[in-house]
């Protein structure tokens, strides 16, 4: 049911029980009252609240009273419900004429059946209101979903032809003087792009399938680096409980090993380490190497940090923190610090 006709659908059947009240209340009060002329006035009198809701809802849309300022919006809302009771009860006077049952006395009533059709009035524009305001509050929030969805389909389409490139680079170099190492090399990074492919079907994967796949991979580029390439692994049990952006963690390594170990002569190592604590998942990636950070000859902050980053931020937003610094003169230590949740759905899926 689309929202005009849901629209209506509440229209008549608000004012259909009000109406219904009507008569109740009438008939509880005064037995005696002719019940067919009691309905259609009670009938008459909904519908002419039906009739100026709707009216009242036309003048909403077309001044845009959603759209300026709630201080603005409150005066125009008071004086306009007033102007709309006034006429109801002369109207209402009027149909008692036609069906028999006016007396010159209905007069007296005027002013208290006008302040009680003002409440009415006021309860239909808070709910209409409330109504309009939330959906405008939800189409905010998916559009802002939407929108971060579609940049981290964005950061994923850029970072996977970026792995691959420099994946493709280390076999080439083995191709011609170790066929078999090379042909090794080729089954690790298939499986490395199995994962990648499963991953883009997902905004966050297990650590254990992020662990395997860093695993795969320091282990290609060992046939590149040889024994200027060391790797050590500490991770905690619980640490596979978590969920992860997929290729984070062998970001993580890769910058490591590009901006680090491949610049020493005489290589280095690549420590990975996890620990739980309090709910949140310790990442720690220790590689040979210095950051240099803040010159204009920088490229330890290059695109796959600054990618890591705006995931992060897109997926956990201000609970999860990347940062990397010097740990001492040899070390540069990489934390990242992940809480633990149970899903991520897209507003796509």
């Amino acid at each position: 049911m689309n929202k005009y006709k849901l629209y209506w659908v509440f229209q008549i059947a608000g004012w259909s029980t009000y109406a219904l009240m009507q008569i109740i209340v009438w008939v509880l009060v005064n037995p005696d009252t002719n019940t067919s002329n009691l309905i259609s006035i009670s009938v008459f009198e909904a519908f002419t609240f039906l009739s100026f809701t709707h009216f009242y809802r036309y003048i909403i849309i077309k001044e845009g009273w959603l759209q300026i300022p709630f201080s603005k919006t409150i005066p125009r809302v008071l004086v306009t419900l007033v102007l709309l009771a006034i006429p109801l009860y002369p109207l209402k006077i009027g149909f008692s004429f036609l069906v028999g049952m006016y007396t010159p006395n209905l007069w007296n009533s005027m002013p208290g059946t006008t302040a009680i059709n003002v409440f009415f009035l006021f309860l239909w524009t808070l709910i209409y209101f409330l109504y309009l305001y939330f959906e405008q509050y939800n189409r905010s929030l998916k559009y802002e979903a939407a929108m971060k969805e579609t940049e981290l389909a964005h950061l994923k389409s850029q970072l996977n032809p970026h792995f691959i490139f420099n994946a493709l680079n280390s076999i080439r170099a083995l191709v011609d003087e170790e066929p078999a190492k090379s042909k090794k090399a080729i089954t690790q990074l298939s499986n490395i792009l199995r994962s990648s492919l499963i991953g883009d079907k997902k905004k966050l994967t297990k650590f254990e399938n992020e662990y395997n796949t860093v695993r795969d991979y320091l282990e290609l580029e060992s046939t590149r680096y040889e024994e200027r390439l060391k790797t050590f692994f500490d991770i905690h049990p619980d640490s596979y409980d978590y969920l992860v952006p997929p290729l984070m963690l062998q970001t993580l390594v890769e910058n490591g090993i590009k901006h680090g170990i491949s610049t020493l002569k005489e290589g280095g190592t690549i420590k990975l380490k996890t620990f739980v604590e309090n709910g949140i998942m310790h990442i720690q990636i220790r590689n040979s190497g210095q950051f240099i950070n803040g010159t204009p000859s920088n490229k330890s902050e290059g695109f796959g940090l600054k990618n890591t980053r705006q995931r992060l931020k897109l997926i956990y937003g201000d609970k999860a923190t990347l940062k990397i610094f010097n740990e001492n003169d040899n070390t540069v230590l990489t934390i990242v610090e992940i809480p633990q949740i149970e899903h991520y759905e897209s507003i796509n899926n």
